[in-house]
């Protein structure tokens, strides 16, 4: 496991609320009447890796497996303090890497580590053992810590409606944009000579509302169709902590532009 002991000095992740424009989605998860309902993922899996983090390749087989489960909501970040190891992360960002440092000031740490899955925000691990992730997951939903608020979604004509429903407290309305699934052939650093296959990789992040607990509907503009960046999209319902950085998620639904191919 690698770890980043010391501060980069970033701030928390950019939070933009606008008029958000989305493609049209084929959605994949049911519309979630209850939140035990058997269409309710079981939870958030937020897996922070990098293309040169020689620890990362077991965790992002895990991963996959999470994907194709097809039981949770599966986002993953790549981050990029490891590019000064030889290779630059050909899907990093700076904004995946502020929301892992963000998390690290939730979770009351110095500094951050790759691999890293944060489980509904709440928890984190090393996160290379998918029955490990799926046992917690469990007891998170089991004690209460789950996914207790329903969130559904749908397209009609050129508009995107998002539906939350009642709860306690009060959280902000995430969009996260991701790409499906891509190859990457390493050609320095850790992973010389290695291809590495990725799901779910995280291309943007944009809070476009709040809610207070009370039901929730929103209908936003949609995007013209052939956007080469993103053709998934996940919806979480996540609150902040006193510092505003992000804490547990407690509603949660994924869409794909085109079906999912596994």
């Amino acid at each position: 496991m690698l770890q980043a002991s010391k501060s980069t000095g970033r701030g928390k992740p950019r939070s933009k609320l606008l008029a958000l424009v989305l493609a049209p989605f084929i959605i994949l998860s049911a519309p979630a009447a209850k939140a035990d309902d058997a269409s309710t993922p079981k939870g958030v899996v937020e897996l922070f890796t990098s293309q040169g983090c020689r620890s990362c390749p077991p965790a992002d087989r895990a991963f996959e497996q999470l994907v194709r489960e097809g039981k949770v909501v599966a986002l993953s970040y790549h981050v990029d303090y490891w590019n000064y190891l030889g290779w630059a992360d050909t899907l990093a960002t700076k904004e995946n890497t502020a929301r892992q440092y963000a998390y690290a000031k939730t979770f009351g740490r110095n500094g951050v580590y790759t691999p890293q899955a944060v489980l509904n925000g709440r928890e984190h691990l090393k996160g290379t053992d998918a029955s490990e992730v799926n046992q917690r997951l469990d007891r998170m939903k089991s004690s209460g810590n789950g996914l207790v608020v329903p969130v559904r979604a749908s397209r009609h004509d050129d508009q995107l409606s998002i539906t939350i429903g009642k709860g306690a407290g009060k959280a902000n309305v995430v969009v996260v944009y991701f790409r499906q699934n891509q190859t990457v052939e390493v050609l320095k650093g850790e992973n010389l000579g290695q291809s590495l296959n990725y799901w779910h990789s995280v291309t943007d992040v944009q809070t476009v509302g709040m809610w207070d607990g009370k039901s929730l509907d929103l209908t936003l503009p949609a995007k013209p169709m052939g956007d080469e960046e993103s053709d998934g999209i996940a919806i979480l319902l996540q609150a902040a902590d006193e510092g505003g950085n992000p804490s547990r998620i407690i509603g949660a639904t994924v869409m794909m532009t085109t079906p999912k191919t596994l």
